[in-house]
């Protein structure tokens, strides 16, 4: 798995304390991402800076959680950008973090299906 999108050892322990309800915490934070990055698009489009910093600082956490470090860091770069109001930078960023949780979507389900055919 490449550790510039996922963060193995991250998994690795993720995986020791879920155990059998490993493959159902990877599908969980897909799906809790897909609605996330949903209401950063919303937020985008409304011109809600603040919704934008919310919603970006919620999915940078779960991705932090999740061992998706680029995927963080780029939540992190559009947080800033909307704590600073700089509207006109976020479409990039929010491309950029639609690319990136492509990836990572990838990854995390050949890693649940790893997991279920061990």
């Amino acid at each position: 798995m490449s550790d510039l999108h996922i963060d193995s050892a991250v998994l690795a322990a993720l995986q020791g304390v879920m155990e059998d309800e490993y493959p159902v915490l990877l599908e969980t934070f897909l799906t809790d991402s897909e609605e996330r990055l949903r209401l950063i698009q919303q937020a985008q489009q409304a011109a809600d800076a603040q919704g934008v910093r919310l919603a970006a600082h919620s999915f940078k956490g779960s991705c932090s959680n999740m061992g998706a470090p680029l995927l963080a860091a780029l939540c992190k770069d559009l947080e800033e950008t909307a704590r600073r109001e700089q509207l006109d930078e976020t479409p990039a960023l929010i491309e950029q973090i639609e690319r990136e949780f492509a990836i990572v979507r990838i990854l995390f389900r050949a890693e649940r299906q790893r997991y279920l055919t061990r």
